[in-house]
């Protein structure tokens, strides 16, 4: 059983908060025995002096500082739990689990998911990164509540999201760069090519892959970027990942007769939309709204 209740913790900060007992007693609408009277029960039960009187001055003593820094905590703590109390009452979920293909712009998914905390500050958003299948099995497993992914679920909602365009690149020293003609797709099969595995477990899926003579294969977007511009292979990599590494010279479009961009069409897919809470409808709505708002890259762009 606790000695001291939130309530008397509550007039103690309101002491300190408002400069005496008198300045209390006014504000928080509490008499002044009242407030007198929670503060002495505080120092009894734990035997300790929160406040000196200097003059006309009611003063916190070191202890009471003390103390005062880890009531601040604790209210600040019961008043999350009411929120999250009222939030459930409300029927706003707690967490949050979405599943996203790498290929998505990264600075607007944060720019969505910066937008939902605001809206639930209380909100536990959980973030699974995934290439081509494996939001979908991340969704089917029922370990996110949300997937974008390149690929539908058969049975569940999909709806398309946007398209992110492919460009065949490598580094400019590569050696493809230096034939000084057009190339073809047989050309690039005598080049090391760098692809990026299917996180899906049950159902990986080889996405691009032109059997070139040799492939080096990575579990991220990343990895497969940075090797690309070390000179260490080639790739159709999505734009909106690339575009500082295109302006700046790092990655060079590869000269194609054809094939030299791809798209890819991301899907919205979830079990439910009935079942989503105030807050995945948030995100939904606002990854739309981004998504439709994001500028087409033009391959004059990148030429």
């Amino acid at each position: 059983m606790l000695k001291v209740t939130l309530e008397q913790w509550r007039m103690f900060k309101a002491v300190v908060e408002h400069g005496g007992f008198n300045q209390a007693s006014a504000q928080i609408h509490k008499s002044q025995s009242s407030i007198h009277n929670a503060v002495n029960k505080i120092e009894t039960a734990l035997g300790v002096k929160l406040f000196r009187v200097e003059g006309r001055k009611t003063i916190l003593t070191a202890a009471g500082e003390l103390m005062l820094r880890r009531v601040e905590y604790l209210l600040e703590e019961a008043a999350k739990v009411e929120t999250i109390g009222a939030n459930l009452a409300e029927g706003i979920e707690t967490k949050l689990r979405i599943a996203i293909d790498e290929i998505f712009p990264a600075h607007l998914l944060y720019r969505v998911l910066d937008k939902v905390s605001h809206e639930f500050p209380f909100l536990r958003i959980e973030l699974v990164e995934s290439v081509l299948n494996g939001a979908n099995e991340q969704l089917q497993n029922a370990n996110v509540d949300i997937a974008v992914s390149a690929f539908t679920l058969e049975g569940l909602f999909s709806e398309e999201l946007c398209q992110i365009e492919f460009l065949a690149v490598a580094s400019p020293q590569h050696a493809l760069h230096q034939s000084g003609r057009a190339l073809t797709l047989e050309d690039l099969k005598s080049h090391r090519q760098i692809v990026v595995r299917d996180s899906a477990v049950s159902k990986s899926h080889d996405s691009g892959w032109l059997q070139a003579s040799q492939r080096w294969t990575v579990s991220h977007m990343r990895t497969s970027i940075d090797m690309i511009k070390s000179g260490f292979g080639f790739a159709w990599l999505p734009v909106p990942l690339i575009e500082k590494e295109l302006q700046n010279g790092e990655l060079v479009a590869l000269n194609l007769q054809s094939g030299r961009t791809r798209q890819a069409q991301l899907h919205l897919t979830f079990v439910d939309g009935d079942s989503l809470g105030p807050a995945a409808r948030t995100f939904l709505g606002e990854l739309r709204y981004q998504s439709m708002i994001m500028p087409t890259t033009q391959n004059s762009e990148v030429d």
